[in-house]
């Protein structure tokens, strides 16, 4: 079945931005001159995903009002005579079809899918996390649809990343591999260097079943509360199987302040508007005297 619906958590705290998060919703903060979930959704857009869900918590009204027509700021640009700005702005709003659901709790991921169960029906669906920014020719979620046509099980997007850093991520352990396609055999939650089963971690990007809901529903909550989806997908392993695919493009990890600000950087190398300017200031900064 084709993939006609993508779901964005955004519940959480931000608790690695605070206190920049205290009242601005972490999905909200801006990546150059677009907020985090912007550039996610777009994403989701250019997969020619139709349809978007996006689970909301306490505090979180920007995201809905960013997305929502603006008519006062609409007249304002037009009486202004300010056109390209004014497209812009409209084009945030006509960009998707979009619906938001309530987590009163912020319990987890696999919580926050269940949470959309009645929208979601009796189809597979793409899960996207705003944390990763994904920067690739071809958009990240389009190579796994296109993987899915070949694997009809759950797709997980991965990359390898340095063994210092597994305890980190989710690792997988492969059984098969065909190109950027793997079979999972296994996997663990943030494992040991010396205990990691590989080094190909899952980032924020996924093609569900809807067999997951009920796996989810029976799914116990670790010692914080939370139900977590690495539990939920592990009963997905043997029937349809999960995949592993390796996709080709370079991933961000918005979700922390080293991640957040390379990122900046090089979005705005890559700016038409910014890139020139920026890169000569770049050239002129003495590093040595930053300690």
């Amino acid at each position: 079945m084709k993939i006609k619906k993508a779901v964005f958590p955004a519940a959480g705290l931000g608790t690695r931005f605070l206190p920049a998060t205290k009242a601005l919703p972490k999905e909200m903060l801006a990546l150059v001159d677009k907020p985090l979930i912007q550039y996610v959704v777009e994403e989701a857009v250019a997969s020619d995903i139709p349809h978007i869900i996006i689970v909301t918590g306490r505090g979180k009204n920007a995201i809905e009002d960013h997305f929502d027509v603006s008519y006062e700021l609409e007249k304002t640009l037009e009486k202004r005579g300010k056109t390209q700005m004014l497209s812009k702005v409209r084009a945030i709003s006509d960009m998707i079809d979009v619906c938001y659901v309530r987590q009163k709790e912020a319990l987890g991921l696999g919580h926050a899918i269940l949470q959309v169960r009645h929208l979601i029906g009796d189809e597979p669906f793409a899960v996207f996390l705003g944390d990763d920014i994904i920067d690739s020719a071809v958009p990240c979620m389009k190579q796994m649809m296109d993987a899915y046509d070949r694997c009809h099980g759950a797709v997980l997007a991965i990359q390898e990343v340095e063994h210092r850093d597994v305890s980190s991520y989710g690792i997988v352990k492969v059984n098969s591999s065909d190109g950027r396609l793997h079979h999972i055999d296994d996997m663990v939650e943030k494992p040991s260097a010396a205990s990691a089963p590989s080094n190909l971690a899952i980032i924020g990007r996924y093609i569900l079943p809807p067999a997951i809901f009920d796996i989810l529903e029976k799914t116990q909550p670790d010692i914080n509360g939370e139900i977590q989806l690495t539990n939920g997908l592990k009963q997905l392993l043997r029937e349809p199987g999960v995949y592993g695919y390796q996709f080709e493009g370079k991933r961000f990890d918005a979700g922390d302040k080293l991640g957040f600000l390379k990122a900046t950087v090089e979005f705005a190398l890559k700016n038409q508007d910014l890139g020139p300017a920026f890169k000569k200031y770049l050239s002129t900064l003495d590093l040595s005297i930053y300690q």
